[in-house]
């Protein structure tokens, strides 16, 4: 009964935060830039200037530690970081140990790094230039379906000599309340120069 009420918890937890943290994705968003290297169909090279994320890493299931992880990152945003706005994607990929799911926000460009503190749970990050491979779909963006998608991309790549120097990233920019149809994702995976 006791690990019923904890799972129960959790299940609400997660739905506040994922309402929240969706409801903010709906507002005016910004998307992060990237210049397309080339573009075949659904799948592109694109590259990424120096970005720099806040990011929290959640441990659970991957829809409900991203949800979480999407929650406290806006509540960091708008608050602590007083932005009127939020960059799409949502970014998210397993921790480096393996235990959690780590969620990145792109921080808008007019915010510095060194006017914010980060506050318990939420990492301010650079990250280096960088160029990778998407693939872009709509449809739902479960378990299943993006490991699916990463599958494709990594065939993709495999036609076009192309080798991965990083795990795959998976990048959100609908709520889930947005018809699957419409919903746009995309798999990421970092490329080797």
């Amino acid at each position: 009964m006791h690990l019923n009420a904890k799972m129960i918890g959790g299940g609400v937890a997660a739905a506040v935060a994922t309402g929240i943290g969706y409801l903010l994705l709906s507002r005016d968003e910004q998307p992060a830039s990237f210049r397309t290297v080339s573009r075949e169909g659904a799948f592109s090279i694109r590259d990424y200037p120096p970005l720099w994320v806040a990011e929290t890493v959640i441990e659970g299931m991957r829809e409900s530690a991203v949800a979480l992880g999407l929650g406290k990152l806006a509540e960091f945003l708008f608050g602590k970081a007083g932005a009127k706005r939020m960059t799409v994607p949502v970014l998210a990929d397993g921790d480096e140990d393996g235990r959690g799911w780590r969620t990145r926000l792109v921080m808008p460009a007019r915010m510095r790094p060194e006017d914010l503190a980060p506050e318990e749970g939420v990492s301010l990050r650079a990250l280096p230039p960088r160029r990778i491979a998407a693939l872009r779909f709509t449809g739902d963006s479960d378990d299943r379906a993006l490991g699916t998608h990463e599958a494709e991309l990594r065939r993709w790549m495999a036609t076009h000599g192309l080798r991965a120097s990083g795990p795959v990233e998976h990048a959100f920019y609908n709520s889930p309340l947005t018809p699957a149809a419409l919903r746009r994702s995309e798999v990421l995976i970092p490329l080797a120069a």
